[in-house]
């Protein structure tokens, strides 16, 4: 049995496949934010050191994208989990 998830609007279909791929994509996207972050971070720093205010807020910027990211893979995560506690609980009837 497929189970379709919803993924809201994206430039994907409306309906995605839950599958292996995408949780290693998901975990492949979770550590590009997680790098974001830091690099956001490591640019606040460097803002703020040398007085340039436009470096450090592009780092805090960079550091709410990051945080937007790992927000909606979160939600990606949980309707994945849910899905998969479905497609188990229909395997077992």
């Amino acid at each position: 049995m497929t189970i379709l998830i919803p993924l809201g609007l994206s430039h994907r279909p409306a309906f995605h496949l839950s599958s292996e791929k995408e949780k290693s994509m998901s975990a492949e996207d979770k550590i590009g934010a997680k790098a974001d972050e830091l690099g956001g971070k490591a640019k606040e720093a460097a803002g703020a050191l040398t007085g340039n205010e436009n470096l450090e807020n592009e780092g805090k910027a960079d550091q709410a994208k990051a945080g937007i990211r790992k927000a909606a893979e979160d939600v990606k995560d949980a309707f994945g989990d849910a899905a998969d506690k479905v497609k188990n609980a229909l395997k077992k009837d």
